[in-house]
């Protein structure tokens, strides 16, 4: 959670929102994910996305199955599509470490 926090702070830093994101397999990370929404022009370029496709870039796959990502606050409908889509195992948020379970995919 420290590094999402990490991440937050970078993207601050950069004139953007203030969200931060990564993903954990094996209790390593392998995505990383400060909101680029402002720096890139890019509407979704939220944090978790951008960890998203980070981490599904390091592996190699589109599979992020026995992931867990960690985000500074509770996803939005698009982000935890994505994760349910990469098949993300939990979502963990917020400084009360929230276990937000498994990524479920709802209508708008």
């Amino acid at each position: 959670m420290a590094v999402a926090d990490d991440m937050l702070r970078l993207a601050v830093e950069a004139g953007d929102q203030p969200f931060g994101a990564v993903v954990v397999k094996a209790r390593r990370i392998v995505g990383w994910g400060p909101s680029r929404v402002v720096s890139d022009t890019d509407p979704t370029a939220h944090a978790e996305m951008i960890a998203l496709r980070d981490a599904a870039k390091r592996l190699g796959t589109g599979d992020l199955s026995g992931c867990t990502m960690y985000g500074t606050s509770h996803p939005c409908p698009m982000c935890e599509a994505g994760a349910y889509w990469a098949n993300v195992d939990k979502f963990v948020y917020g400084d009360g470490r929230i276990d937000g379970g498994a990524p479920r995919l709802r209508r708008c």
